[in-house]
């Protein structure tokens, strides 16, 4: 979204990878999706080799004749949710994934995205990392769909928020019949989650923006900068003075001398709620 990124701390390894994955998915949403390019990504999200202190098969498909379960409960009580085709099976499915990924179908773009998602999920073709690289093609496509790369939500944070009802409907839908509308209407309903939540935080970034822009030629020094900053970035808590002084890390004279000047100068008001403490908020905030 072009938003400034300067003196953010650098990510680790397991993050930057993870960035420059979803970058080329949706920056080169029209290149195809082939076996090279997926181990590219796959490599990427596990550039040491392992996934937390187990060696797995990095940027190739599962091997071996143990069955890939998706397992949960304790030990002695596991209950099987889901087994995937076996291994030697993997690269034709993934080969006929793949053509019907990179051919137009006359599919419903976002449909596309939708069965895509399960399509994968349900081969399980890498030891670890499938429900990411499941997200990857489905944002990859969905960038398809909407026909440029700027990405201003994401199915792939919206998934992770539902993750509970996420595995529920998988389950549902990879055994029994291969009727695919719950997964669908869970998708479509999901995604349109996601496109709310962008619009809140799209409105926020926009208001933030313009409000610098309007106060550009007030002088503020650093702290009241960091405690503005906190107020338009979702600070939740009553700002009174003795917060200001901790979040600022300065004395409650000093706060109280930062809010005094805001106030003069048409940035903060003190609320109207009055309370047993007197707290601020932004003038454009405040209600009229």
């Amino acid at each position: 979204m072009g938003i400034d990124t300067a003196g953010l701390p650098e990510p680790d390894h397991y993050t930057a990878g993870i960035v420059q994955v979803m970058l080329d998915a949706v920056e080169n949403k029209d290149r195809l999706l082939t076996h090279e390019r997926l181990f590219n990504w796959h490599a990427a999200i596990f550039p040491t080799g392992r996934s937390g202190m187990f060696p797995i098969t990095v940027g190739a498909y599962r091997a071996g004749d143990e069955p890939m379960q998706v397992v949960s409960g304790a030990m002695g009580k596991e209950k099987v949710h889901y087994e995937a085709p076996p291994s030697d099976a993997v690269p034709a499915m993934m080969s006929e994934f793949m053509s019907w990924i990179n051919t137009e179908n006359h599919i419903d773009p976002v449909l596309k995205a939708a069965v895509a998602h399960l399509w994968f999920v349900a081969i399980h073709p890498f030891d670890d990392g499938n429900g990411r690289l499941a997200r990857t093609i489905t944002d990859m496509l969905l960038a398809r769909a909407d026909g440029f790369p700027l990405r201003f939500y994401s199915m792939s944070a919206e998934i992770l928020r539902e993750k509970k009802s996420y595995y529920e409907v998988l389950e549902k839908t990879t055994t029994g019949s291969t009727d695919i509308t719950a997964w669908l209407e869970w998708f479509l309903n999901t995604l349109r989650t996601a496109i709310l939540h962008a619009e809140v935080t799209v409105k926020s970034v926009v208001q933030k923006a313009s409000f610098w822009q309007r106060n550009r030629e007030i002088a503020m020094n650093e702290r009241q900068i960091k405690v503005i900053n906190l107020l338009w970035d979702g600070f939740e808590e009553k700002l009174t003075s003795s917060k200001w002084a901790k979040i600022a890390k300065t004395s409650q004279a000093t706060a109280l001398r930062d809010i005094t000047d805001l106030i003069e100068k048409g940035v903060l008001v003190a609320a109207a709620d009055g309370g047993r403490s007197t707290h601020y908020e932004l003038k454009d905030d405040a209600e009229p």
